[in-house]
């Protein structure tokens, strides 16, 4: 299986997905702008703002190539005086609502492919909502499981346990939402994250994960976009951002691994939010649906 192949399954991800978004919110359209990396490749971010359902939201796009950074090759133990150069693609998402009833979503799928051979999968989905609804946390980790199960049986429970400590904010000592999975360095037939299962394996399993994101997320705008809400609620949306905000800018590796290797600040950053609010030592009332929500904010919740 070649890189060429897995990366044409991720551009056609990037389109059906945009066209199941468009679709369901019925008013915004996907804006691209596509770009170059100064290594070489390049990508197609697409942005879509101010809808019936999606205040602001990002499907981007990306294969680049190059030689490996030198912080990289330290992170992955490499040997400082060989040649190595990388291919990377895959596509990464994150949706922010207007009605603070729609939860944010973030997805990534990725490839990354060295010179030398080694190649490895990643990826992840997580849902934030910004008030927990018991059945819908069920339902999406339903969802999520059932992609999993299809393809191994550790594979749920291991990867949701990894989104559980890696989705974590621990100068807040909470969860960022209500998880998902989380998965890194699969290699093919190596024991361990990855099974010792072939790269066809691991491929079909990460397609299966990039072709859950749409039906789900559509189902919760559908569900929740003609909820009501009150001022009070939409200052809360706005808190919850930031503690979004909070989570990708100090501790998402994705993030900050791109600003360090100069990546491009436009596509690395469409994940924040359009507006997000902090207020000094905010603490909800007692047995309020903020308080409740914030009950949910933790690990190792059994949400199937």
């Amino acid at each position: 299986m070649k890189v060429e192949e897995i990366e044409s399954f991720f551009r056609e991800l990037q389109d059906s997905i945009c066209n199941a978004l468009e679709t369901t919110d019925g008013a915004a359209k996907f804006q691209e702008d596509l770009w170059e990396h100064h290594s070489g490749g390049g990508g197609r971010t697409r942005l879509i703002q101010n809808g019936n359902v999606i205040e602001k939201g990002g499907v981007n796009f990306s294969s680049v190539k190059g030689e490996v950074h030198p912080r990289l090759r330290q992170q992955m133990d490499l040997h400082p005086g060989d040649d190595y150069h990388f291919t990377a693609t895959g596509v990464s998402i994150v949706m922010h609502p207007h009605n603070p009833n729609v939860p944010i979503i973030h997805m990534n799928v990725r490839y990354f492919e060295l010179s030398n051979g080694t190649c490895w999968f990643g990826g992840g989905i997580d849902l934030t909502p910004h008030y927990v609804v018991e059945a819908d946390a069920r339902h999406f980790h339903q969802s999520i499981k059932n992609a999993c199960d299809k393809h191994h049986p550790s594979f749920y429970p291991e990867f949701k346990n990894w989104a559980d400590d890696y989705f974590y904010i621990p100068h807040r000592s909470e969860t960022r939402g209500i998880g998902g999975i989380f998965f890194d360095y699969l290699k093919p037939n190596e024991e361990g994250k990855g099974q010792n299962l072939s790269k066809e394996t691991l491929f079909a399993f990460v397609k299966e994960v990039g072709e859950t994101f749409a039906p789900v997320y559509t189902s919760f705008m559908q569900k929740h976009r003609n909820d009501p809400f009150t001022e009070q609620q939409k200052q809360w949306q706005y808190l919850r951002r930031g503690r979004y905000v909070e989570f990708n800018l100090v501790w998402d590796r994705g993030t900050k691994f791109g600003l360090e290797t100069n990546g491009r600040t436009e596509s690395i950053l469409m994940s924040l939010p359009p507006q997000a609010n902090w207020e000094y030592n905010f603490t909800p009332e007692s047995g309020s649906a903020e308080a409740e929500t914030l009950s949910y904010l933790k690990k190792g919740i059994d949400w199937v």
